[in-house]
């Protein structure tokens, strides 16, 4: 089954199951697909985590404990939101490359430095092989790349980051990451019994 991955630098969650997804990268060939979170939740008519004051707060500690129980270091950047189509871009500019997506993951999340900008990422750029940022960050090819990671994103009706698709099932969450390995290992498992009967469970009320 073809297994592809959807995540945004600017989630939090993304980097917590990065270091998995690596570690998947290296038994089974991923797709690796940077898409921009907030275009997915103005698809869908919705408002993100920290769009809602305090489900922000109760996220960022939820993260931060997470990343403290799993043993993952955590530092939030300077200011969360921030605008990642820069990091996004300079991603799909260095090839999108297991390399590339973990050094952006670590200059954001690890060590909390800004990402919002071409000038933040210059030395990571530098880093990546990338002598000119703001030229690779404004090329048409980079540009129609990432709206073709999206493009695909709304094909598998992908529905927040991180996601993890496998054939034509959806894992949502960094925390769905065992979930997922379960089914990977295990392809029947959602043909027989309760598991079967969920996906064909109908809806008992509706508030459109």
């Amino acid at each position: 089954m073809p297994i592809a991955w959807y995540f945004d630098f600017v989630s939090m969650f993304s980097w917590l199951q990065w270091q998995s997804i690596r570690e998947l990268a290296e038994r089974r060939e991923v797709a690796l697909r940077p898409i921009l979170f907030g275009a997915l939740l103005k698809e869908m008519g919705q408002r993100g985590p920290a769009e809602i004051p305090r489900k922000r707060e109760f996220t960022y500690r939820y993260a931060q404990w997470r990343a403290r129980q799993a043993g993952i270091p955590l530092r939030f950047p300077p200011a969360h939101p921030f605008n990642p189509l820069p990091a996004l871009r300079l991603c799909i500019a260095a090839g999108t490359s297991v390399e590339a997506v973990g050094a952006i993951f670590e200059w954001i999340w690890a060590h909390g430095r800004p990402a919002d900008t071409a000038e933040a990422l210059e030395p990571l750029a530098a880093s990546l092989g990338i002598a000119d940022v703001r030229v690779a960050l404004a090329a048409p090819e980079v540009k129609t790349r990432l709206q073709a990671n999206f493009e695909q994103a709304m094909g598998q009706q992908v529905f927040g980051v991180p996601t993890l698709a496998i054939g034509d099932e959806l894992f949502w969450g960094a925390d769905a990451h065992g979930f997922a390995m379960d089914y990977l290992a295990h392809p029947d498992l959602f043909a027989e019994g309760e598991m079967d009967r969920l996906g064909h469970l109908p809806v008992g009320l509706s508030r459109v």
